[in-house]
């Protein structure tokens, strides 16, 4: 689809920072590296000359991380089945290994490619829409890059963001250099955004608001999938869990799994049935964490050393990527983290509560705060202060089922009531794709 306006020109500011900045950022990829062949794979992606496509005339959606990826799942599953070519950028090591875990497989593997964003520098913007020539470009949540969104336009490509969200915070950053984000703003195709909250503050930074539509969160539609739930029931068969009442805390930063862990250490040493399964959310801290647990004379199993859940572990580190779900559908009470660490910001409380699984979470979930504000509402989830009344109420979701049951049920109202997005998603990319292949 042809765009109206020409693109506009970034500040000169802005791309001399990311001049003297790519070294940095170069050193930091090798510094989390867990190989020099990886390393190389990395830059070669985010700097140039990158991977050969696929395919040509694909969707492509940049997700920044995991969550970003989970919430695009059932859209880009969609056009998956379709038949349709879909490239999928990713900011993160984790949102990209999430990616791959997904939709790099029977049936999609001709039709998926996952590869990391390019630098938002003109040059590999250029190079990199020349060579990968995707019909859509669909970002997803906040992930928005003004030379990125610029090529789009220049390329005459209809730049969309998808599920977006914006929190207070995040908005009076952007208002800060306003030079950058109002002309990013304004070359935006279409936005379809969470809520009204969301809508106001980019309409405050400068989209013009006829360009946008208030949908819902699409991650209300998410639904586990089948194989993990297999997973799961076949793991209870082969490992000793009968009996065990197993905890999961999810997503974690530093230093959440530590203070929790300590919290929990008296229950762990004398309840035998108690487990705790921790999922941190970067894999460069797994050691840290593990070495944490030991320091906490705790019994831990590692995932990645392929070991198992044994009747005396106390505590599962699941140092793996892109088995969160597994986790979940293990549980009978969960964690979701990001929410007690400074400043936080929160994680997805959606898919836990998908399977059924009562939550809890920390006082800072800014990221998510009309999401859990509507659960508070509907008590349908827990909000512990600090990490005592966190781990309390964990246990207690352990102890009383009568409690517990009326948190699931209120949880299942909300979600309920706000599936519906993923069709309103859907109905705009049929309607550029349409427009593209008339064009």
């Amino acid at each position: 689809m042809a765009q109206n306006n020409a693109a506009q020109q970034t500040p000169f500011w802005y791309n001399l920072l990311l001049v003297c900045l790519k070294p940095l950022y170069r050193w930091k990829i090798k510094q989390r590296a867990e190989s020099d062949v990886l390393f190389q794979q990395e830059c070669i992606e985010r700097f140039g000359p990158f991977q050969p496509p696929k395919n040509l005339n694909t969707l492509w959606f940049h997700v920044v991380s995991v969550g970003e990826t989970n919430a695009a799942q059932p859209v880009i599953e969609h056009y998956l089945k379709l038949g349709h070519p879909v490239l999928v950028t990713n900011t993160t090591k984790t949102g990209q290994a999430r990616a791959k875990s997904l939709f790099l497989k029977e049936p999609y593997l001709d039709l998926f490619q996952a590869v990391y964003l390019p630098v938002d520098q003109k040059p590999l913007l250029k190079q990199f829409f020349a060579l990968y020539q995707p019909k859509i470009l669909a970002l997803v949540e906040t992930e928005i890059w003004p030379n990125l969104i610029a090529e789009a336009q220049q390329q005459q490509i209809p730049c969309l963001l998808l599920n977006a969200r914006l929190s207070e915070k995040s908005a009076k950053g952007y208002a800060k250099v306003s030079r950058l984000t109002k002309p990013m703003l304004q070359q935006l195709t279409w936005m379809l955004v969470q809520d009204s909250a969301t809508q106001q503050r980019y309409v405050d930074l400068g989209l013009d608001q006829a360009k946008s539509q208030v949908v819902g969160n699409i991650k209300f539609d998410i639904t586990a999938p089948t194989h993990f739930i297999e997973q799961a029931e076949q793991l209870k068969q082969d490992w000793p869990l009968a009996g065990r009442q197993i905890i999961t805390l999810a997503s974690t930063h530093a230093p959440e799994e530590g203070i929790l862990l300590k919290q929990l250490q008296t229950h762990l040493h004398s309840n035998p049935n108690l487990l705790c399964i921790v999922v941190p959310r970067h894999p460069e801290r797994f050691d840290e964490v593990y070495n944490g647990c030991q320091n906490l004379n705790l019994n831990t199993q590692r995932r990645s050393l392929k070991q198992r859940i044994e009747a005396d572990t106390q505590v599962f580190l699941a140092d793996s990527m892109g088995e969160m779900w597994l986790w979940y559908a293990l549980s009978q009470a969960c964690f979701v983290g990001g929410s007690l660490n400074e400043p936080g910001g929160g994680h997805n409380i959606l898919e836990p509560m998908v399977l059924n699984v009562p939550t809890v979470i920390g006082p800072r979930y800014f990221n998510f705060q009309t999401i859990v504000d509507e659960f508070v509402a509907e008590q349908g989830i827990l909000i512990g202060e600090n990490a005592e009344q966190v781990v309390q109420q964990l246990l207690t979701c352990l102890d009383d089922s009568t409690q517990t049951q009326q948190l699931i049920q209120q949880a299942q109202l909300v979600l309920q009531r706000n599936q519906g997005s993923l069709q309103k998603h859907i109905q705009l990319l049929d309607h550029y794709l349409t427009v593209t292949d008339v064009s």
